[in-house]
């Protein structure tokens, strides 16, 4: 029998799939997350602003009709802070460093067999490795 995280993350990966899909669809555009945000921050997404409005809405909201599923959640999060604030600013910098995120190279870009979504996938799983190496078996902050 399979445990129930694994069915979850199955159901979770089918909608960011479907969900990546029908944006490429009805835009004719990957569904970037980083790039939804950052144009709305660096402002040269403003035309659209209504739709990565709509899109970060739901991407907040929709987890919420699943709250009485899972009364309790245990993300592993470390409580270190400084390691919570480094992981973001890293997070951030490597997107924008990328030109993309796990949702445009991860999920779109592989799903199309885009070489530059492949080959940004491979490097930021592998960063995110060593990443995990250095913060918690070197440093010991996670």
């Amino acid at each position: 029998m399979i445990e129930q995280d694994w069915i979850w993350g199955f159901v979770g990966g089918l909608v960011i799939g479907t969900a990546g899909a029908v944006y490429l669809l009805i835009n004719g555009r990957i569904m970037g997350a980083s790039g939804i945000v950052g144009g709305l921050i660096d402002g040269t997404g403003m035309r659209t602003m209504w739709e990565r409005l709509a899109f970060i809405a739901g991407v907040i909201l929709a987890p919420i009709p699943l709250y009485p599923l899972y009364k309790e959640v245990d993300t592993h999060i470390t409580g270190n802070l400084v390691a919570i604030v480094a992981a973001g600013l890293l997070v951030g910098i490597g997107t924008r460093m990328a030109n993309g995120c796990t949702s445009g190279h991860g999920v779109c870009g592989m799903s199309r067999l885009s070489l530059r979504g492949i080959v940004a996938t491979v490097f930021y799983i592998l960063a995110g490795g060593m990443t995990m190496v250095i913060f918690k078996h070197v440093l010991g902050v996670i």
